[in-house]
């Protein structure tokens, strides 16, 4: 077990790449200008209680379905790909936030953006989509004209998505393809939609 709590860090890099050992950052640590290197699984990794300020968090593998909703990350950018990640907080506490954070260099895919303003933060650009208010916008997007099985995949965020997802973002290719048909065909789509950045 490695941990690192009860401290502040500054401009400093952090290779997380024990391949025997899982990783604690907090409770009360605060990581400022540092860049953070992720070479383990999620079960790997435990937040708690971190504040991560003007850093850079880059996975060097696929970190998937990790929340960070027991952080806060302020003004960070995300390198990497990271699938059916959550960022804030799921049931809008004060345990996590998200604020300012740039995810241009990160591939996201089923991934969450809970109890945050969504509009601080800078998306993937295509072949990424992200959506904006997807709950509350759940009957205009399933109005869309969508190709393959996503209109009742859309239909879903009315019926299970906690009301506080403020936008949820996808990877276009791997979407279409669980969904049978082309990204393509979603791009049409998009074209025509509100709220959704790509």
């Amino acid at each position: 077990m490695i941990k690192f709590h009860d401290r502040e860090i500054a401009n400093e890099q952090l290779v997380l790449d024990s391949r025997t050992e899982l990783y604690y950052l907090g409770p009360t640590l605060t990581l400022r200008n540092c860049t953070l290197i992720v070479k383990v699984p999620a079960k790997a990794l435990v937040l708690t209680r971190a504040r991560l300020i003007d850093c850079t968090i880059e996975v060097a593998r696929v970190l998937k379905n990790f929340s960070w909703d027991d952080a806060h990350l302020t003004g960070c950018r995300f390198k990497g790909r990271y699938l059916g990640n959550d960022f804030g907080n799921l049931e809008g506490t004060a345990d996590g936030s998200i604020v300012d954070c740039d995810f241009t260099a990160a591939q996201l895919d089923e991934t969450r953006f809970l109890s945050c303003d969504a509009r601080t933060m800078r998306f993937p650009a295509w072949p990424g989509m992200t959506i904006l208010d997807p709950v509350r916008r759940a009957a205009e997007l399933v109005a869309l004209p969508w190709p393959g099985e996503l209109r009742e995949f859309f239909q879903w965020y009315g019926e299970e998505r906690p009301a506080s997802t403020a936008a949820v973002t996808y990877f276009v290719p791997d979407l279409a393809k669980r969904n049978g048909t082309t990204p393509e065909a979603i791009k049409a789509v998009l074209e025509k939609a509100d709220g959704v950045y790509y």
